[in-house]
């Protein structure tokens, strides 16, 4: 991890769970990181908490469903803390929202977050590396569900995992044209203890999904987004001529 020290990473969805995760090791390995999410508030405790640490953290407001939040996010990174190296797309949605019965604003809000708001910051830290000739890496979080989905009746939410699968197929293919040396990567984990679990309940009161709900924690053991972290920095220790592609991060035990 030494050659990141003192560069600049972009992590989505900083303020909780996996992105909160991840800031808070690249800070400590001593990247400067800019963490972007809705709930600065939350962030602004974890940049405390980082007080003095090798690196940085920076929290930025802004909604990943607007591209206009992260132009502006990405342009004042660029102009206040320098040259992008290294991007994590981990900001995302679910829902539990079957096809037969599901909202049309649901799966809107999924698409725009899981999908355009992962490709606008894709575009937009790219531009950046190559503007600066930067051998970055950019990592996406997909998940499970965009390879299998089992019993999940997550349709689209398992619909915009594959399509992340497939992104980041395609920037490989793009950049080996290009003979970039910038990296792409994916990772998809299985169920993993974030306050995503409580925030599908929340959304969705109908009395068969609590049920299934209910069922699927306690049959499903949980990673944790330290687990997480752990295989995300392993991605960037990689050498400069390895590239970790592909990882399929699931709990010991899971049955999904």
């Amino acid at each position: 991890m030494e050659r990141w020290s003192g560069k600049v990473a972009i992590v989505t969805g900083a303020s909780a769970g996996v992105g909160r995760a991840v800031a808070e090791r690249l800070a400590k390995e001593g990247v400067i990181v800019a963490g972007l999410a809705r709930r600065k508030e939350k962030m602004n405790e974890l940049a405390a908490t980082l007080k003095g640490c090798k690196g940085a953290f920076h929290p930025i407001q802004a909604d990943i469903t607007k591209e206009e939040d992260i132009i502006k996010a990405f342009q004042y990174i660029i102009e206040n803390l320098g040259p992008i190296h290294i991007l994590i797309n981990n900001a995302g949605i679910s829902r539990i929202s079957p096809l037969s019965i599901g909202k049309t604003e649901d799966w809107n809000l999924i698409m725009d977050t899981n999908v355009m708001g992962l490709g606008i910051a894709t575009r937009e830290a790219l531009q950046n590396m190559y503007l600066n000739k930067v051998d970055g890496h950019i990592i996406h979080v997909s998940s499970i569900t965009g390879h299998n989905l089992a019993q999940n009746p997550n349709a689209f939410s398992g619909a915009s995992k594959a399509a992340v699968t497939s992104l980041a197929e395609s920037l490989r293919i793009e950049l080996n044209r290009r003979n970039s040396k910038i990296k792409i990567s994916c990772i998809s984990p299985g169920y993993i203890d974030t306050e995503i679990m409580d925030i599908v309940r929340e959304t969705n009161q109908n009395p068969a999904i609590q049920k299934y709900l209910d069922s699927f924690k306690m049959i499903n053991p949980p990673l944790l987004p330290e687990d997480m972290a752990d295989s995300i920095l392993y991605m960037l220790a990689a050498p400069p001529n390895v590239n970790v592609y592909d990882i399929i991060i699931r709990p010991v035990g899971e049955v999904l």
